[in-house]
This record gives C-alpha cells, structure tokens and sequence, in this order.
C-alpha cells in the first residue's frame, strides 16, 4: 500500500510504499487485547500490602477466660473478626506480570499498526528534527491537526525533536525499539519517519 509522506511544514515529500505485512492486515481485537492485558500486567506495581494477624500491634494477650462467660471463645484482639485485627489472606506484595511469546507481541505490533492504517491515523512524515524550540514544533503540530499523536522515529530520536516535544501536551516521541501496542493505539494520531518505517519492517520481519 502506498501513502504519501509530507514535512513537518505541510509540504509533500512524495510517497512511499508499505510492507502489506506490517500495515495491511485485518486487525485482531482479540490480539491486541491480549497483547495491552500483558503490557499493563507488567507495569503494574503490585506493592499493595495488608497486615496479617501477627503484625498488629494489639497485645497478644487472651481477651477473657476460654469457658463461662457464654460467649464465643477467642484469644486475642489481633484476630481477623474483630475491629483493627489483623486481614485474612489479604494481598501481598507479588507481581502481575505474565509471559507472552516475542513471536505473538510482534504479531500484536503488526495488527496496531495496521488498525492506525485501516482507521486512516496514520501518517508518515520524511523527517522528526528541530532546532529545540517547543513554540515552533508546537505551532507545526497545530497546523497539522496533531491532537494526541504518538512519533515513531528510527533508531535513535533527534535530539532537538524530544527536547521541542517534551513540553507539548499530547505529543510524545519514541524511537523504533520503544514503540509498542499500548502507546499506539491510545494515540489519536500515529505519526512515522521515514526512517521509522524502515526501522519497523527490519524489527518486525
């Protein structure tokens, strides 16, 4: 499939072909799912934590005589039946994280790529540089129409670009070995360098 490639000043700058592969699939739902599940899994913290019964800090001391009172028997405040005791089987301190083949992330990287091609979010631009200055790079993303967009460059990531970009609400900028699933799709608008094209076809054959 052929798109045309513009500037960053709204210029044309001819067209390029892409990789079907990459950009032409049918998009999976049902992979892309699985694929954001596993990204999210993984970054979660999983620090939450609760006291046990044995880290309260109530007196371990048996509340009252085991018979004669007529009441249920119990030993001390620190149980789980009463008020500031200690939690039963409460969560610790684990990770949420899950293994999912390099084979299949890749897959689920085509089908992103390929659902912001289908939708018509995608655009490929020749080059991400600037000279670093956030007004500038700011007024071009306006007169694109950039909303919310997410910038795919190749290898590295011009220098000038991210330090312009790092002050623009709603623009973010990766090279090609960070882009992923998650940050694709909740993106309006997925912008590629040329480069970062060429980058993704070698990372995803």
């Amino acid at each position: 499939m052929k798109l045309d490639v513009i500037k960053l000043d709204g210029g044309t700058a001819g067209n390029i072909e892409l990789d079907a592969e990459l950009f032409g699939l049918e998009p999976r739902t049902d992979i892309l799912h699985r694929v954001v599940r596993w990204q999210r899994n993984n970054a979660q913290a999983g620090t939450h934590k609760v006291k046990t019964r044995s880290e309260t800090s109530y007196s371990t001391k048996k509340i009252y005589r085991q018979k004669g009172t007529g009441g249920a028997r119990h030993g001390d405040r620190n149980a789980p039946i009463f008020r500031k005791g200690g939690i039963y089987k409460g969560p610790t301190p684990r990770s949420h994280g899950h293994d999912l083949t390099k084979k299949f992330r890749k897959l689920g990287l085509r089908h992103a790529l390929s659902a912001k091609a289908k939708a018509g979010e995608l655009v490929v631009i020749e080059n991400a540089d600037s000279e670093g200055k956030t007004a500038a790079l700011a007024k071009q993303v306006k007169d694109l129409g950039w909303k919310r967009a997410l910038v795919i460059d190749g290898a590295s990531v011009n220098e000038g670009f991210a330090r312009a970009a790092r002050n623009i609400d709603g623009l973010d900028i990766l090279p090609t070995m960070g882009a992923n699933v998650y940050d694709i799709l909740k993106r309006d608008t997925l912008v590629i360098t040329k480069a970062g094209v060429e980058a993704l076809e070698a990372r995803l054959k």
